[in-house]
Protein backbone atom coordinates (compact mmCIF):
# COMPACT_ATOMS: atom_id res chain seq x y z
CA UNK A 1 0.00 0.00 0.00
CA UNK A 2 1.37 3.43 -1.04
CA UNK A 3 1.09 5.80 1.92
CA UNK A 4 2.66 8.77 0.11
CA UNK A 5 0.70 11.99 0.57
CA UNK A 6 -0.79 13.61 -2.51
CA UNK A 7 -0.17 17.24 -3.36
CA UNK A 8 -3.90 17.95 -2.92
CA UNK A 9 -3.90 16.51 0.63
CA UNK A 10 -0.90 18.62 1.60
CA UNK A 11 -2.34 21.85 0.20
CA UNK A 12 -5.69 21.33 1.95
CA UNK A 13 -3.89 20.63 5.23
CA UNK A 14 -1.79 23.78 4.82
CA UNK A 15 -4.95 25.82 4.20
CA UNK A 16 -6.59 24.52 7.38
CA UNK A 17 -3.48 25.28 9.43
CA UNK A 18 -3.31 28.80 8.01
CA UNK A 19 -6.96 29.38 8.92
CA UNK A 20 -6.31 28.28 12.50
CA UNK A 21 -3.17 30.41 12.69
CA UNK A 22 -5.00 33.47 11.36
CA UNK A 23 -7.76 33.10 13.94
CA UNK A 24 -5.27 32.84 16.80
CA UNK A 25 -3.23 35.82 15.56
CA UNK A 26 -6.34 38.00 15.30
CA UNK A 27 -6.83 37.75 19.04
CA UNK A 28 -3.26 37.29 20.34
CA UNK A 29 -1.21 40.11 18.92
CA UNK A 30 2.52 39.80 18.27
CA UNK A 31 2.73 36.06 19.02
CA UNK A 32 2.97 34.68 15.46
CA UNK A 33 5.98 32.44 16.13
CA UNK A 34 4.45 31.12 19.35
CA UNK A 35 1.20 30.26 17.52
CA UNK A 36 3.19 28.40 14.85
CA UNK A 37 4.92 26.30 17.51
CA UNK A 38 1.58 25.53 19.21
CA UNK A 39 0.00 24.33 15.95
CA UNK A 40 3.09 22.22 15.26
CA UNK A 41 2.67 20.57 18.68
CA UNK A 42 -1.01 19.89 18.00
CA UNK A 43 -0.24 18.02 14.78
CA UNK A 44 2.09 15.59 16.54
CA UNK A 45 -0.02 15.29 19.73
CA UNK A 46 2.68 16.98 21.79
CA UNK A 47 2.36 18.59 25.22
CA UNK A 48 3.60 22.16 25.58
CA UNK A 49 5.14 24.07 28.50
CA UNK A 50 4.70 27.85 28.28
CA UNK A 51 6.96 29.94 30.47
CA UNK A 52 6.58 33.63 31.10
CA UNK A 53 5.61 36.29 33.58
CA UNK A 54 1.93 36.73 34.52
CA UNK A 55 -0.25 38.80 32.21
CA UNK A 56 1.30 37.85 28.86
CA UNK A 57 -1.69 35.92 27.50
CA UNK A 58 -0.57 32.33 28.14
CA UNK A 59 -3.92 31.26 29.57
CA UNK A 60 -5.90 33.09 26.87
CA UNK A 61 -3.87 31.32 24.20
CA UNK A 62 -4.85 27.87 25.43
CA UNK A 63 -8.50 28.79 26.07
CA UNK A 64 -8.76 30.31 22.61
CA UNK A 65 -7.21 27.25 21.03
CA UNK A 66 -9.91 24.97 22.44
CA UNK A 67 -12.62 27.30 21.09
CA UNK A 68 -11.03 27.49 17.63
CA UNK A 69 -10.76 23.69 17.44
CA UNK A 70 -14.14 22.84 18.94
CA UNK A 71 -12.69 20.39 21.46
CA UNK A 72 -13.44 19.91 25.16
CA UNK A 73 -11.37 22.02 27.54
CA UNK A 74 -10.63 21.89 31.28
CA UNK A 75 -8.48 24.17 33.37
CA UNK A 76 -6.60 23.14 36.50
CA UNK A 77 -5.27 25.93 38.72
CA UNK A 78 -2.18 24.48 40.38
CA UNK A 79 -1.69 25.54 44.01
CA UNK A 80 0.51 24.21 46.84
CA UNK A 81 -2.45 22.40 48.45
CA UNK A 82 -3.61 20.64 45.26
CA UNK A 83 -3.71 16.82 45.58
CA UNK A 84 -3.19 14.17 42.85
CA UNK A 85 -6.83 13.03 43.18
CA UNK A 86 -7.99 16.58 42.45
CA UNK A 87 -6.50 16.11 38.97
CA UNK A 88 -7.17 12.48 38.07
CA UNK A 89 -10.49 12.08 39.89
CA UNK A 90 -11.52 9.93 42.85
CA UNK A 91 -13.96 7.11 43.63
CA UNK A 92 -16.87 8.45 45.66
CA UNK A 93 -19.11 6.37 47.91
CA UNK A 94 -22.69 6.59 46.66
CA UNK A 95 -25.92 4.84 47.60
CA UNK A 96 -28.06 3.32 44.84
CA UNK A 97 -31.08 1.01 45.31
CA UNK A 98 -30.21 0.60 48.96
CA UNK A 99 -26.62 -0.43 48.18
CA UNK A 100 -23.46 1.52 48.76
CA UNK A 101 -20.74 1.38 46.16
CA UNK A 102 -17.80 3.40 44.92
CA UNK A 103 -18.42 5.36 41.72
CA UNK A 104 -15.49 6.98 39.97
CA UNK A 105 -15.81 10.74 39.63
CA UNK A 106 -13.74 11.97 36.68
CA UNK A 107 -11.24 14.72 37.35
CA UNK A 108 -10.40 17.65 35.07
CA UNK A 109 -7.87 15.52 33.15
CA UNK A 110 -10.81 14.01 31.26
CA UNK A 111 -10.85 16.53 28.40
CA UNK A 112 -9.22 16.91 24.99
CA UNK A 113 -7.21 19.95 26.02
CA UNK A 114 -6.12 20.44 29.62
CA UNK A 115 -4.61 23.69 30.81
CA UNK A 116 -2.30 23.13 33.78
CA UNK A 117 -2.13 26.74 34.92
CA UNK A 118 0.95 27.76 36.92
CA UNK A 119 2.00 24.12 37.10
CA UNK A 120 5.15 24.83 39.09
CA UNK A 121 3.19 26.20 42.07
CA UNK A 122 2.11 22.67 43.05
CA UNK A 123 4.24 20.14 44.89
CA UNK A 124 6.27 17.55 42.91
CA UNK A 125 3.91 14.81 44.16
CA UNK A 126 0.94 16.53 42.53
CA UNK A 127 2.88 17.34 39.37
CA UNK A 128 3.79 13.66 39.01
CA UNK A 129 0.09 12.78 38.77
CA UNK A 130 0.29 14.02 35.19
CA UNK A 131 3.05 11.62 34.11
CA UNK A 132 0.90 8.70 32.98
CA UNK A 133 -1.64 10.98 31.33
CA UNK A 134 0.97 12.90 29.35
CA UNK A 135 2.77 9.79 28.12
CA UNK A 136 0.01 7.19 27.70
CA UNK A 137 -3.22 9.25 27.57
CA UNK A 138 -4.70 7.32 30.49
CA UNK A 139 -4.96 7.51 34.27
CA UNK A 140 -4.83 4.76 36.89
CA UNK A 141 -6.70 5.26 40.15
CA UNK A 142 -6.87 2.50 42.80
CA UNK A 143 -5.71 -0.09 40.28
CA UNK A 144 -8.27 0.79 37.59
CA UNK A 145 -6.94 2.26 34.34
CA UNK A 146 -9.18 4.61 32.37
CA UNK A 147 -8.44 6.04 28.91
CA UNK A 148 -8.57 9.79 28.35
CA UNK A 149 -10.44 11.43 25.46
CA UNK A 150 -8.74 11.51 22.05
CA UNK A 151 -6.96 13.61 21.07
CA UNK A 152 -5.45 14.54 24.43
CA UNK A 153 -3.05 17.43 25.07
CA UNK A 154 -1.62 19.06 28.17
CA UNK A 155 -0.61 22.68 27.83
CA UNK A 156 0.98 23.98 30.99
CA UNK A 157 1.96 27.47 32.00
CA UNK A 158 4.71 28.14 34.49
CA UNK A 159 6.17 31.22 36.07
CA UNK A 160 9.94 31.72 35.98
CA UNK A 161 11.55 29.64 38.73
CA UNK A 162 12.96 32.79 40.32
CA UNK A 163 9.49 33.89 41.46
CA UNK A 164 8.27 33.20 44.99
CA UNK A 165 6.27 30.03 45.66
CA UNK A 166 7.46 27.97 42.69
CA UNK A 167 8.82 24.40 42.59
CA UNK A 168 11.11 23.00 39.89
CA UNK A 169 9.39 20.41 37.69
CA UNK A 170 10.72 16.83 37.93
CA UNK A 171 13.00 15.86 35.02
CA UNK A 172 10.71 12.94 34.11
CA UNK A 173 7.84 15.35 33.67
CA UNK A 174 9.85 17.90 31.69
CA UNK A 175 10.82 15.13 29.27
CA UNK A 176 7.14 14.57 28.49
CA UNK A 177 6.71 18.08 27.12
CA UNK A 178 7.36 18.29 23.38
CA UNK A 179 8.20 22.01 23.52
CA UNK A 180 9.18 24.48 26.17
CA UNK A 181 8.27 27.91 24.80
CA UNK A 182 9.10 31.30 26.24
CA UNK A 183 6.31 33.88 26.11
CA UNK A 184 7.78 37.37 25.90
CA UNK A 185 6.43 40.90 26.04
CA UNK A 186 5.81 42.43 22.62
CA UNK A 187 7.36 45.69 21.48
CA UNK A 188 5.74 49.14 21.65
CA UNK A 189 3.74 48.59 18.43
CA UNK A 190 2.24 45.37 19.82
CA UNK A 191 1.38 47.05 23.12
CA UNK A 192 -0.28 49.92 21.23
CA UNK A 193 -2.47 47.42 19.37
CA UNK A 194 -3.38 45.66 22.63
CA UNK A 195 -4.30 48.96 24.32
CA UNK A 196 -6.46 49.99 21.36
CA UNK A 197 -8.35 46.69 21.15
CA UNK A 198 -8.65 45.43 24.74
CA UNK A 199 -10.53 46.45 27.86
CA UNK A 200 -9.51 45.36 31.36
CA UNK A 201 -11.38 42.17 32.26
CA UNK A 202 -12.69 41.71 28.72
CA UNK A 203 -12.83 38.15 27.37
CA UNK A 204 -11.33 37.50 23.94
CA UNK A 205 -13.84 36.31 21.32
CA UNK A 206 -12.51 33.26 19.49
CA UNK A 207 -14.34 31.67 16.56
CA UNK A 208 -14.38 27.96 15.80
CA UNK A 209 -12.52 27.33 12.53
CA UNK A 210 -12.01 23.57 12.71
CA UNK A 211 -13.83 20.44 13.88
CA UNK A 212 -12.26 17.86 16.18
CA UNK A 213 -12.43 15.33 13.34
CA UNK A 214 -10.43 17.66 11.09
CA UNK A 215 -7.74 17.96 13.76
CA UNK A 216 -7.54 14.17 13.99
CA UNK A 217 -7.14 14.00 10.20
CA UNK A 218 -4.30 16.54 10.30
CA UNK A 219 -2.57 14.49 12.99
CA UNK A 220 -2.85 11.41 10.78
CA UNK A 221 -1.53 13.29 7.73
CA UNK A 222 1.43 14.57 9.74
CA UNK A 223 2.53 11.00 10.45
CA UNK A 224 2.64 10.30 6.70
CA UNK A 225 5.10 13.11 5.92
CA UNK A 226 8.27 11.57 4.45
CA UNK A 227 11.36 11.75 6.66
CA UNK A 228 14.48 11.54 4.45
CA UNK A 229 17.51 9.59 5.64
CA UNK A 230 19.62 12.75 5.82
CA UNK A 231 17.08 14.31 8.23
CA UNK A 232 17.05 11.17 10.39
CA UNK A 233 20.85 11.23 10.57
CA UNK A 234 20.88 14.93 11.43
CA UNK A 235 18.41 14.45 14.30
CA UNK A 236 20.40 11.49 15.64
CA UNK A 237 23.70 13.40 15.54
CA UNK A 238 22.12 16.46 17.15
CA UNK A 239 20.62 14.55 20.08
CA UNK A 240 23.78 12.45 20.51
CA UNK A 241 25.83 15.64 20.70
CA UNK A 242 23.93 16.65 23.86
CA UNK A 243 25.29 13.65 25.76
CA UNK A 244 28.16 14.49 28.15
CA UNK A 245 31.44 12.98 26.98
CA UNK A 246 35.09 13.92 26.55
CA UNK A 247 34.50 15.74 23.27
CA UNK A 248 31.91 18.11 24.73
CA UNK A 249 33.04 18.21 28.37
CA UNK A 250 33.89 21.90 28.00
CA UNK A 251 30.25 22.67 27.22
CA UNK A 252 29.30 21.91 30.82
CA UNK A 253 26.57 19.40 30.02
CA UNK A 254 25.53 17.35 33.04
CA UNK A 255 22.64 15.38 31.51
CA UNK A 256 21.73 15.22 27.85
CA UNK A 257 18.53 14.62 25.89
CA UNK A 258 16.91 11.17 25.90
CA UNK A 259 15.82 9.04 22.90
CA UNK A 260 12.32 10.41 23.57
CA UNK A 261 13.70 13.80 22.52
CA UNK A 262 14.83 12.38 19.17
CA UNK A 263 11.39 10.83 18.58
CA UNK A 264 9.74 14.12 19.56
CA UNK A 265 11.96 16.14 17.22
CA UNK A 266 11.23 13.78 14.33
CA UNK A 267 7.47 14.13 14.90
CA UNK A 268 7.76 17.92 15.13
CA UNK A 269 9.67 18.31 11.86
CA UNK A 270 7.03 16.22 10.08
CA UNK A 271 4.32 18.50 11.47
CA UNK A 272 6.17 21.65 10.42
CA UNK A 273 6.60 20.32 6.91
CA UNK A 274 2.84 19.71 6.65
CA UNK A 275 2.05 23.20 7.98
CA UNK A 276 4.27 24.66 5.26
CA UNK A 277 2.70 22.55 2.53
CA UNK A 278 5.58 20.14 1.92
CA UNK A 279 5.42 16.37 1.48
CA UNK A 280 8.80 15.77 3.13
CA UNK A 281 10.71 17.12 6.12
CA UNK A 282 13.99 19.00 5.72
CA UNK A 283 17.13 19.70 7.72
CA UNK A 284 16.00 23.31 8.05
CA UNK A 285 12.94 22.09 9.99
CA UNK A 286 15.25 20.37 12.47
CA UNK A 287 17.33 23.51 12.99
CA UNK A 288 14.17 25.58 13.51
CA UNK A 289 12.65 23.22 16.10
CA UNK A 290 15.71 21.87 17.92
CA UNK A 291 15.85 24.62 20.56
CA UNK A 292 12.25 24.36 21.88
CA UNK A 293 12.48 20.55 21.83
CA UNK A 294 15.84 20.32 23.64
CA UNK A 295 16.09 23.36 25.93
CA UNK A 296 14.24 21.69 28.85
CA UNK A 297 15.90 18.30 28.35
CA UNK A 298 19.54 19.40 28.58
CA UNK A 299 20.85 20.10 32.09
CA UNK A 300 24.11 21.98 32.51
CA UNK A 301 26.40 21.80 35.52
CA UNK A 302 27.12 24.41 38.17
CA UNK A 303 30.38 25.64 36.60
CA UNK A 304 28.69 26.28 33.27
CA UNK A 305 25.98 28.32 34.98
CA UNK A 306 28.52 30.42 36.91
CA UNK A 307 30.21 31.21 33.59
CA UNK A 308 26.95 32.64 32.30
CA UNK A 309 25.95 29.71 30.10
CA UNK A 310 22.36 28.52 29.76
CA UNK A 311 20.87 25.39 28.17
CA UNK A 312 19.83 27.62 25.26
CA UNK A 313 23.37 28.85 24.54
CA UNK A 314 24.75 25.31 24.84
CA UNK A 315 22.14 23.93 22.42
CA UNK A 316 22.69 26.77 19.94
CA UNK A 317 26.42 25.96 19.92
CA UNK A 318 25.66 22.27 19.35
CA UNK A 319 23.33 23.10 16.45
CA UNK A 320 26.03 25.28 14.88
CA UNK A 321 28.70 22.57 15.28
CA UNK A 322 26.56 19.74 13.90
CA UNK A 323 25.43 21.94 10.98
CA UNK A 324 29.07 22.74 10.19
CA UNK A 325 29.99 19.05 10.29
CA UNK A 326 27.09 18.25 7.96
CA UNK A 327 28.28 20.86 5.45
CA UNK A 328 31.81 19.46 5.53
CA UNK A 329 30.48 15.92 5.05
CA UNK A 330 28.30 17.02 2.12
CA UNK A 331 31.26 18.77 0.46
CA UNK A 332 33.41 15.65 0.86
CA UNK A 333 30.71 13.46 -0.68
CA UNK A 334 30.35 15.84 -3.66
CA UNK A 335 34.11 15.89 -4.24
CA UNK A 336 34.29 12.11 -3.99
CA UNK A 337 31.43 11.71 -6.46
CA UNK A 338 33.15 14.14 -8.86
CA UNK A 339 36.35 12.09 -8.83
Amino acid sequence: MNDQLSNDEVLKAKEKCQKLSSQMNEVLFGQEELVEYIITALLCKGNVLLEGLPGLGKTELVKGLSCALGISFKRIQFTPDLLPGDITGNPLLQEENGERKFVFQEGPLFANLVLADEINRASPKTQSALLEAMQESQVTVMGDTRPLPKPFFVMATQNPIELEGTYPLPEAQLDRFLFKLEVKVGGPSVLEKIISNRELGEQNQFKQVMEAEELQELIHLSKRIYLPEIVIQYIARLVSATQPNESNASKGIKFGASPRAAIALAAAVRARALINGRMNAAVEDVRHLALPVLRHRVIIDYMARTEGNTPETVIENIIAEVSSQNKQLSSTLIETAGN
